[in-house]
């Protein structure tokens, strides 16, 4: 890490590898949520059709995220716009508790109209709530000026 030179990811950099996280999650749960639930999947009024909706929903991609972070430092879509996210401190892979926490930390960030995400915007670290609640960054490779993180 100490050779790589890297910057604090913005606000639209993180949005567009969330675009691409989303569409590659819908291009796999759509086809297995039809085959399960079939068409009338989309006509229902319930929050969760099922077990199998629960999992493929929300249980699988929590679990899949978090260990994407812990094991690769990125999402696919991060991955793409070559995004890590790191310890907010030494610069290093996030721990477990720290992967989690971020992922936790989105529902804080979403629920009073997705504020803690927009506020990576105008944070000097580009973080979002979801970020400083589990102490990570999200930086980018860069050519020129390297982030200095805290010692």
């Amino acid at each position: 890490m100490q050779n790589e030179q890297l910057e604090y990811a913005g606000f639209w950099a993180r949005t567009g590898a969330c675009i691409v996280d989303g569409i590659l999650f819908t291009l796999v749960s759509l086809p297995l949520l039809m085959m399960i639930y079939g068409t009338g999947y989309f006509s229902s009024d319930k929050l969760i059709q099922g077990p199998a909706d629960l999992a493929i929903n929300f249980v699988l991609p929590a679990i899949l995220t978090v260990v994407l972070w812990r094991r690769l430092q990125a999402t696919p879509g991060k991955m793409a716009l070559k995004l890590r996210v790191l310890d907010a401190e030494s610069g290093n892979t996030a721990s477990v508790r720290q992967c989690i926490g971020r992922y936790l930390g989105y529902v804080v960030s979403t629920l009073p109209l997705g504020l803690g995400f927009f506020w990576a915007a105008f944070d000097r670290r580009k973080q979002g709530w979801h970020d400083k609640l589990a102490g990570t960054v999200v930086v980018r490779e860069l050519r020129t000026q390297p982030v200095k993180f805290r010692s």
